[in-house]
């Protein structure tokens, strides 16, 4: 997937509609349907039981727009990294989720959907475990998700099939400015180890489980490493908060792209993938530093990922540096255990 996919609108957060909340309106079972990748001729069907997928929310599904891109179909080497799965019955593709390897360890789980008349049947959870299948089989033992934190279908079918609480983020939204200046005795500095040893002590990586955003894939998480602020301060930006007692507050910019709103103005945004900070202070170093790189790449909005507890969110308020009004839910499986077998999960 290209970083334009970011624009997606509010992206795979939601895992929902293979929620198993309603009866199903047909007599077929998980084992009537046939599992196999995705292909280009399955869009008609897939567009036609996406379409209403957040109808009740004034949203709309992203993947009947993105789909002959989102697919891996005819591209051989994304074959390798991605896996597009559908269930089929009769001829009919009722259910579609995909997985990509974001490391040699982490897979990603993504665009989990089923028809409305297909639930209830196991036929969601049958797909995501031929998903983990696939990518057990290429070295993962780990595969996550993310689902709002209002999705009560999503977080059923994500600890139905599988899935358990990983942690839980939310964005701050600081907004670009060009002139925004750090707090008197702070500066900032894309120093890489200053950056990587704050961050490895920070309550916000125990929090996170390490996890930050990835710059491989939009809308997914993997764990954070040395190289993930290397990259950064090479390709993007990478931000530490350091004064004369030291490193305080770390981020780093994931991507740049851009969206059209409500009124189809097409707006920038600037994306950073986890922010750790250790006091008011040193929060809005950060979040000066934040502003002033985001208008130096022309953005109009920001997005940041921080740790969903009551001192960070309450901190960003404080700041009044915008924030989300609901959190976000990351899941986990682990891909090392018979997960096809019901029992691991009581």
């Amino acid at each position: 997937m290209t970083d334009d996919d970011a624009a997606r609108e509010d992206a795979d957060a939601n895992d929902d509609a293979a929620a198993n909340d309603d009866a199903a309106a047909n007599d077929a079972t998980a084992a009537d349907a046939t599992y196999r990748r995705a292909t280009h001729d399955d869009y008609a069907d897939v567009e036609a039981f996406t379409q209403e997928t957040w109808s009740d929310r004034d949203g709309s599904d992203y993947i009947p727009r993105i789909y002959h891109d989102w697919i891996e179909a005819d591209d051989p080497d994304a074959q390798e990294t991605q896996f597009t799965c559908v269930a089929e019955v009769d001829g009919t593709v009722v259910s579609i989720a995909q997985v990509v390897l974001l490391s040699a360890h982490e897979a990603w789980c993504q665009g989990m959907r089923t028809d409305p008349a297909y639930r209830g049947e196991g036929i969601g959870k049958v797909l995501t475990h031929e998903m983990w299948d696939w990518a057990r089989e290429r070295g993962a033992t780990v595969a996550r998700n993310m689902v709002f934190s209002w999705n009560m279908a999503g977080l059923g079918h994500s600890r139905g099939v599988g899935f358990a609480p990983a942690t839980e983020f939310r964005w701050m939204h600081p907004d670009p400015d060009a002139d925004a200046s750090p707090p008197e005795g702070f500066s900032l500095a894309a120093d890489v180890n200053a950056a990587w040893s704050y961050w490895s002590a920070s309550d916000a990586r125990e929090h996170l489980r390490g996890l930050g955003l990835t710059a491989d894939e939009s809308w997914a998480v993997s764990e954070l490493d040395r190289e993930t602020f290397a990259d950064a301060a090479d390709e993007r930006a990478l931000l530490a908060v350091q004064s004369d007692r030291g490193t305080h507050a770390v981020t780093y910019r994931v991507r740049e792209y851009e969206r059209e709103d409500d009124d189809g103005v097409e707006r920038r945004h600037a994306e950073y993938g986890a922010a750790a900070w250790d006091s008011m202070d040193a929060l809005r170093a950060l979040v000066a530093g934040i502003q002033r790189d985001a208008a130096a790449v022309d953005a109009d909005e920001t997005r940041v990922l921080v740790p969903e507890t009551a001192r960070h969110v309450s901190d960003a308020s404080l700041a009044r540096a915008g924030i989300s009004d609901e959190p976000d839910f990351v899941m986990a499986a682990d891909l090392t255990a018979d997960y096809r077998n019901d029992a691991h999960l009581r």
